[in-house]
């Protein structure tokens, strides 16, 4: 029996102090041989750190049809093995939460104050109230309106209450004269712009009383309105205004809308 040497206990694997680490491109090629070992029985062709498997028959040759199919230029990229810088695969950070909040006014920003809103209020109030106003004049207006279209189609018409409206009209006095001056001339003359006095007492003097009102010849000389200065004394328009003037004159407008003068008993007594 041969004599028993002690063998010394191997140290672990491990780097020599004096060789140096592998490079990456050896590192690489060594696992492309791996892979090449290990994948042989199935057609698996290496390079660099890529393996691509071609399809093999039963006795281990690849076909020519798998060999085509795979790609030159994959071959040919991959024969250098890619440099990757290693990167964290998760991102963290420290996260706040959003809140808000009013920001102040920036300098020289136009501020709303209670004085303002007051004054923007009455200034609604104003032009509300101008508003209600011109609403007021445009109704009025379109009441004028209709006023003198009604007007002129009863001048138009011409008869007893045509020449009333045409005289207060033209004496510009109211419309509202006409009930009383119509009551006054139904009692003098009946409406007739003909009819002449004959029996009274200016009739006896020689200055008998004719038209619509029964006025004699002086007093609608004197009285008639300067633009029926040239019409007949017995001329519907020309005599109401020399009787409605000299009335006024006489006696006031209040006579003339009460329709003459009454006695204690309400009878006419004229004007």
């Amino acid at each position: 029996m041969p004599p028993t040497v002690a063998v010394p206990a191997a140290a672990p694997a491990g780097p020599s102090p004096n060789r140096p680490l592998p490079s990456p491109a050896s590192a690489a090629r060594r696992v492309g041989t791996s892979t090449v070992a290990a994948g042989a029985a199935f057609g698996v062709v290496a390079s660099g750190a890529f393996a691509a498997v071609i399809p093999t028959t039963l006795d281990g040759h690849s076909t020519e049809a798998a060999a085509s199919d795979a790609p030159a230029t994959m071959l040919a990229s991959q024969s250098t093995p890619l440099a990757m810088k290693p990167t964290s695969s998760s991102a963290t950070g420290t996260f706040s939460p959003v809140s808000f909040a009013d920001a102040p006014a920036a300098p020289g920003a136009a501020q709303v104050s209670n004085a303002d809103l007051a004054s923007a209020g009455k200034a609604g109030k104003i032009a509300q109230k101008i508003a209600a106003e011109q609403a007021r004049a445009v109704a009025a207006d379109q009441q004028r309106q209709a006023a003198r279209s009604a007007l002129d189609k009863k001048i138009a018409a011409g008869g007893l209450d045509g020449w009333i409206a045409e005289a207060l009209d033209h004496m510009g006095m109211s419309q509202d004269f006409a009930p009383g001056l119509k009551r006054i001339i139904l009692k003098e003359s009946n409406g007739n712009p003909d009819a002449i006095n004959n029996w009274d007492s200016n009739a006896l003097a020689g200055n008998p009383s004719e038209g619509l009102m029964q006025v004699i010849p002086s007093t609608f000389k004197k009285y008639v309105h300067p633009d029926f200065a040239d019409r007949d004394v017995t001329d519907p328009v020309a005599n109401i205004t020399a009787g409605v003037r000299y009335m006024i004159d006489r006696y006031g407008e209040d006579t003339l809308a009460a329709g003459g003068r009454s006695g204690s008993g309400g009878g006419y007594l004229g004007y």
